[in-house]
């Protein structure tokens, strides 16, 4: 059995483009700023010409991001610093010295690949039979820094897959402080091995719920005798770096889904939000929302993040702690299962395990659901996004990888009431990238962060070479069918 090929495809555009703060001589180390030598030369720009330069500037720009001009003088601001009368310039040469210090980042220059599928939040304008749904993308740029961006597509009437048209320009959030539970705090500060006097006396001054700024509080009120010693300097960064790896990422109201962009904020994700599982997710309380994990690289070492969101507008993002939360494709279960949360996870780098928890952050080892046992997962398994539910089971879908370190995808069937039961699996692949599906940024790749199920049918939205966006689908009975014990 092989799924259902659409003709529907996502391409990366080199000019879905963001801006960021531009400090030439520091891009790999901050011993050597050059901005006093530009500063310099910008400041030497006769003022005509400078009117000029400010002009041109916005004006070549202005369509490429939302308020060019409030972002120029935004990086004019951090390196005001270096001027001796930072209020004795026109507002056109700050437009330039901003602009100076300013350079686009293409957010899929290199690749575009691994999205996720679930249910959009909207479903209002539709014609009968059409399901409207949101797209999680993996967007991989300059550097191989991933960010996460969306897309939207109509499902119907029929079998029928219809991406819509991406809008410009991009937006990046507003970035606010987020919060933490001091159980899930003490669990990470444990994790991290901040176990000390320092962290200690942080953790006695903060309430059951606080934010950075309630940490701050509570580290100027350490004692001296505490805080001066050699190496609190160091306890304290990494206590606040900790702190500050969770916030709040909130969009305008006015952007569409596809013009918003995830891009890295904390420091364990400097080099990137990868592999994004979204799901539609149901809470203990009864609550409805979504849920997402991805994975965080800091340029060394990974570990699953957590996003929550009502309205894939605002974004809370958290970290995750226990054993079961230490490698790549965590994928969250969309329901509480005996009163637990459950998620698969990877396992020894190649196994498919299923991870539990009481709270949704700390997580704990539940056992291997599935390890290689065809050839065309000889070298390795993983889930392909979150289970899907069916009076049958959960249905699961999975890579293999085999020799050529070739990407496939399979299925499994879990026991609705007890997941580490495998009812069922594919003995064979349901996709492999073969033909067109072949090339790419990285070949002989289909991969999927996860699928849906409209009427009886599985969407499966695909990455192929970790270049395009394609969709494949199937049914729930024909793939049933397939599966052997």
């Amino acid at each position: 059995m092989t799924a259902r090929i659409h003709t529907a495809e996502l391409s990366a555009q080199p000019d879905r483009v963001i801006a960021q703060l531009f400090l030439p001589g520091e891009e790999w180390s901050a011993e050597h700023s050059r901005a006093g030598e530009i500063i310099a030369r910008v400041m030497a720009i006769p003022a005509d010409r400078a009117d000029e330069l400010a002009a041109e500037l916005t004006r070549d720009f202005g369509s490429r991001h939302p308020d060019v001009r409030s972002l120029f003088l935004e990086n004019a601001d951090v390196v005001s610093s270096r001027l001796a009368d930072p209020v004795d310039i026109s507002a056109a040469r700050r437009l330039v010295l901003g602009a100076s210090f300013t350079a686009e980042y293409a957010v899929e220059g290199a690749a575009l690949c691994n999205p996720s599928a679930i249910e959009h939040p909207d479903q209002t304008g539709l014609a009968p039979g059409q399901h409207r749904v949101a797209v999680a993308l993996r967007s991989i740029g300059e550097g191989h820094r991933s960010c996460i961006e969306f897309a939207e597509a109509i499902i119907g009437p029929g079998r029928r897959w219809t991406f819509v048209e991406r809008t410009h320009p991009l937006w990046r959030a507003r970035i606010d402080e987020g919060d933490w539970s001091i159980v899930h705090f003490r669990a990470a500060l444990e994790e991290e091995g901040i176990v000390n006097e320092i962290s200690h006396n942080v953790l006695q001054g903060l309430p059951d719920r606080f934010t950075a700024s309630d940490v701050e509080t509570s580290i100027s009120s350490l004692p001296r005798a505490l805080s001066r010693r050699a190496d609190s300097a160091r306890h304290i960064e990494a206590l606040r770096e900790l702190t500050n790896s969770v916030y709040r990422a909130v969009f305008s109201p006015e952007t569409s889904l596809s013009q918003r962009v995830l891009t890295p904020v904390a420091a364990e994700e400097r080099h990137g939000m990868e592999d994004a599982r979204f799901v539609r997710f149901t809470d203990l309380a009864g609550t409805t929302h979504y849920r997402g994990t991805y994975t965080a690289y800091d340029g060394r070492n990974i570990a699953p993040r957590l996003i929550i969101t009502s309205d894939l507008r605002e974004f809370d993002i958290h970290r995750l702690t226990g054993d079961a939360a230490q490698d790549k494709g965590m994928a969250l279960f969309p329901r509480p299962v005996d009163g637990r949360y459950l998620a698969l996870s990877r396992t020894g780098g190649e196994n498919i395990s299923l991870a539990e928890s009481h709270d949704g952050v700390i997580w704990n080892q539940a056992g291997i659901v599935h390890a290689p046992a065809e050839a065309w997962e000889i070298v390795q398994t993983g889930n392909c996004g979150p289970p899907l539910e069916t009076p049958h089971g959960w249905i699961v879908l999975v890579h293999g990888v085999g020799p050529m370190r070739r990407y496939s995808l399979g299925a499994l069937l879990l026991d609705l009431d007890d997941p580490t039961i495998v009812l069922g699996r594919t003995a064979t692949p349901i996709l492999q990238p073969v033909d067109d599906r072949r090339d790419g940024y990285v070949p002989n790749v289909v991969y999927s962060c996860g699928g849906l199920i409209v009427d009886d049918v599985i969407w499966i939205p695909i990455g192929i070479g970790d270049s395009r966006i394609g969709v494949c689908s199937m049914e729930v009975d024909e793939l049933l069918a397939h599966l052997v014990p």
